[in-house]
């Protein structure tokens, strides 16, 4: 993979800051499909580190999901995963805070609600 590893700093960030079919372009073409299946595989497993906060934690799921945005997984099944790697009472208060069962929501009011409670534990 010659450009993850060689972009530094503004110029990686500039990358991922593409609009999306631009980026994702450039990554389908110069990204190699085995570093992709190896991210969605973490993506997949990701759980919560011991001591972690949820802030601590979102951020982390982000950087990883952002590292690569063609990992071809709907929103709602890395958010799923994410939720499925909370830690055990982490699960409980966001699903008291939305009310109900979060993974009935959509992508969109669960990462408003994820952003907002994982803001106040930072």
């Amino acid at each position: 993979m010659v450009f993850p590893f060689s972009l530094d700093g503004s110029v990686k960030d500039w990358l991922y800051l593409q609009p999306g079919d631009m980026k994702h372009t450039f990554l389908e073409k110069f990204f190699l499909a085995s570093r992709t299946t190896a991210i969605r595989k973490v993506i997949c497993g990701i759980w919560q580190h011991t001591r972690e906060t949820l802030h601590e934690y979102w951020e982390r799921f982000n950087c990883l999901c952002a590292t690569c945005s063609h990992h071809q997984m709907n929103e709602k099944l890395s958010i799923q995963y994410f939720y499925e790697g909370l830690m055990l009472m982490d699960p409980s208060m966001i699903d008291a805070a939305s009310g109900g069962a979060l993974m009935g929501k959509t992508p969109a009011t669960t990462r408003h609600l994820i952003l907002n409670m994982e803001n106040n534990t930072q």
